[in-house]
């Protein structure tokens, strides 16, 4: 989900710093909730535990570039069933942050795009995970259609977000559409396989009864709304 240096430049560019201020508005919000509930450290834990999560998935797991961006496997879903959105979505935001500072800087001028693509699918995932899990199941219990669902609309979001800025850097020429449909072709490799991570995790956190009070992890994981 990575965009290329380059697929956007100049002027443009400017778009994706407005589309991140807007990402990041949305995900303080969602934070300032949290706070308000009087879960600061709870909030503080599984952020810190979902950006150390995310920085090991760039770093440490398989990604390769195909097309216009690179396939990485981000387990948006596995992260937002754990530690709830606004922790994942800290965590994706600070785990691309540090992982641009450390080992990639040639990313950070696409920072914005970037943070873009990773956020608002997980913020749409959110809402959709509202109406298709039942208020009276847990996460740890959501069953595979579930969590395809959920998997599915964030890796959509991932390959619709990376489509539009391939298209408004780029045009609409025979080679970005060709860049862009091999990368959403490998995407789909993802979208079968985050389902069968999430339930396997969920699966393992089922044994973990003393963490239900131990705030590292989304009260939804164990108990229904």
């Amino acid at each position: 989900m990575h965009i290329e240096p380059g697929v956007v430049d100049g002027a443009k560019m400017a778009l994706g710093a407005a589309t991140a201020t807007g990402a990041v508005g949305l995900t303080g919000k969602l934070a300032l909730e949290n706070i308000k509930s009087g879960n600061v450290a709870s909030l503080a834990a599984r952020s810190a535990i979902s950006t150390t999560l995310v920085f090991g998935f760039f770093q440490v797991l398989p990604h390769q570039p195909v097309g216009v961006s690179e396939v990485h496997l981000i387990l948006g879903s596995t992260l937002f069933l754990l530690f709830g959105r606004a922790p994942a979505m800290i965590g994706l935001a600070m785990g691309l942050l540090l992982q641009g500072l450390l080992f990639a800087p040639t990313d950070l001028p696409q920072y914005g795009m970037n943070l873009t693509t990773l956020l608002l699918p997980l913020y749409a995932m959110s809402l959709l995970a509202k109406r298709i899990i039942p208020e009276g199941t847990a996460y740890k219990d959501i069953s595979y259609l579930q969590a395809l669902k959920l998997s599915s609309t964030y890796q959509a979001g991932i390959v619709a977000w990376v489509a539009f800025w391939a298209f408004y850097g780029q045009g609409f020429g025979a080679e970005s559409l060709a860049s862009v449909a091999s990368f959403g072709a490998a995407y789909m490799l993802v979208i079968l396989f985050e389902p069968l991570a999430d339930l396997a995790v969920l699966a393992a956190a089922k044994s973990l009864t003393g963490a239900k009070k131990s705030g590292l992890f989304t009260p939804r994981l164990f108990a229904a709304a």
